[in-house]
């Protein structure tokens, strides 16, 4: 494998990974947002809020991103914008970065041998 190969692939892989669905996902506060809304369902800010340490103004940016990033998605009822959760983005995204890592980890990061399974 030639090296121009390999450092295409390692590129690839970080570009993968330095996305805004990812960026979104890596700050606890907005995974704690997510389970909120896994628990209780679709919400508004101030409903979301009640079951956070943040302030209504910091889980309002936290939803923000989230929508940004496309993981979820809001809707407006009257006055009230309600957020839930994205599942169908998530799956079909998660699935891609998946399929997407096994072509290019075949070629920068070759899969481990039996002896050095049996090493560690």
């Amino acid at each position: 494998m030639s090296d121009a190969k390999r450092q295409r692939a390692a590129a690839d892989i970080a570009a993968l990974l330095d996305t805004p669905l990812l960026r979104a996902l890596a700050e606890p506060a907005r995974l704690e947002v997510l389970k909120v809304l896994l628990v209780h369902g679709r919400g508004d800010v101030a409903s979301i809020a009640e079951h956070l340490p943040q302030d209504r103004s910091v889980v309002s940016r936290h939803l923000q991103t989230l929508e940004d990033a496309g993981v979820v998605r809001s809707t407006r009822e009257g006055r009230h914008r309600l957020y839930e959760i994205e599942g169908d983005f998530l799956v079909e995204r998660f699935d891609f970065l998946a399929a997407r890592m096994r072509q290019l980890s075949s070629i920068c990061c070759p899969p481990v041998t039996d002896t050095k399974k049996k090493r560690a």
